[in-house]
C-alpha cells in the first residue's frame, strides 16, 4: 500500500529547528501494529495519523514506541500538512483525539492550538529520577508530567542526564519537564522520556498544558512566551485560558514523499 508521507519542522520558522514530526494521511485506519511500525521506521519523536471524517478530523499520534495521549508538535504538523499541501479550506480545524476534541485556528503563518489545561501539583519525586539529574530542583510537581522547577535558564541548559539511571523508570505516557524564567522570554523548559528511543525532545507542546498554568499563576500574567531550549529549540506563544490553554507556534515543511507498506 502507497501512502503520502510529510516531514515537518514544527515550533519554528526555520528548517531544521524546532521539532521533527511525521504525517501521514490515511484513508481508513490501518492496524496499530503498522502504524507503530510506521512511526518506528520514521524514527521522529512523533508520527500523526489522521482520517478526514468531514466536519471533524480523527487524529492519532505514535512514538516509535507507543501510542500517546496527546501532542503537541504534530498536532501543529498536520495542520500546517492540511492548509499548506492538503488545500483544506477552512481555518477552523477540529481534531478528534484521546483526549477530545483538539481544534486548531490558522491565522496567517501561525497555528493556535486548543488543549486542556493540566495544572501540576506538588509531589514527591522518584529517587531514581532525582539520582540521574546532575541539578537537583527547587521544586517538584506532576500532571500527567513530572515539572521539575529550577532556579535560572543557564541550570535549564546545564542539566545532564544520566540515562542508564533515567531509563530504570517508565512514566508511559509521561516524561520529566525542567523549567525555570527565561533570560529573554517568560519561561524555558526542556522535556526528557525515559527508556524512550529518543531521550530528549525537542519541543514539546502537550508539556505546556502543564507549564502555562503553572507560570500564568507564578508570573501573575495570562499570556506568555516560552522557549524550548534543546539543541534545536522552538518558540511558543502561550495563553493561559483557564481550563484550557492556547498553544501557538509556526511550522516548515522539510519533505514530501510516500512510503509503501503491507
Amino acid at each position: 500500500m502507497k501512502l503520502e508521507l510529510y516531514q515537518v519542522d514544527a515550533f519554528t520558522d526555520k528548517t531544521f529547528g524546532g521539532n521533527p514530526a511525521c504525517v501521514v494521511p490515511l484513508k481508513e485506519w490501518l492496524a496499530d501494529g503498522i502504524l507503530l511500525k510506521i512511526a518506528k521506521e520514521n524514527a521522529v519523536a512523533e508520527t500523526a495519523f489522521f482520517v478526514n471524517k468531514g466536519e471533524k478530523i480523527h487524529l492519532r499520534w505514535f512514538t516509535p514506541e507507543i501510542e500517546m495521549d496527546l501532542c503537541g508538535h504534530a498536532t501543529l504538523a498536520t495542520a500546517h500538512c492540511l492548509k499548506t499541501i492538503l488545500d483544506y479550506k477552512s481555518d477552523k480545524i477540529v481534531f478528534e483525539t484521546l483526549s477530545g476534541d483538539v481544534t486548531v485556528l490558522v491565522e496567517k503563518e501561525l497555528y493556535k492550538m486548543d488543549f486542556p489545561s493540566r495544572m501540576p501539583t506538588l509531589q514527591k519525586l522518584p529517587e531514581v529520577i532525582e539520582k540521574a539529574l546532575s541539578i537537583k530542583p527547587k521544586e517538584v510537581l506532576k500532571a500527567r508530567d513530572y515539572v521539575l522547577v529550577y532556579d535560572n535558564e543557564t541550570q535549564i541548559r546545564n542539566i545532564k542526564i544520566d540515562r542508564q539511571l533515567f531509563d530504570q523508570i517508565s512514566l508511559d505516557p509521561g516524561g520529566v519537564i525542567v523549567t525555570a524564567v527565561g533570560d529573554d522570554c517568560d519561561f524555558v523548559s526542556r522535556f526528557f522520556t525515559p527508556q524512550a528511543s529518543i531521550l530528549e525532545d525537542s519541543v514539546t507542546g502537550s508539556a505546556h498544558c502543564s507549564l502555562i498554568p503553572f507560570w500564568a499563576a507564578r508570573l501573575h500574567k495570562k499570556e506568555l512566551i516560552a522557549i524550548q531550549v534543546s539543541e534545536r529549540a522552538g518558540k511558543l506563544v502561550c495563553e493561559d485560558k483557564g481550563t484550557r490553554v492556547i498553544i501557538s507556534g509556526q511550522a516548515k515543511t522539510y519533505s514530501i514523499g510516500n512510503l509503501w507498506t503491507e
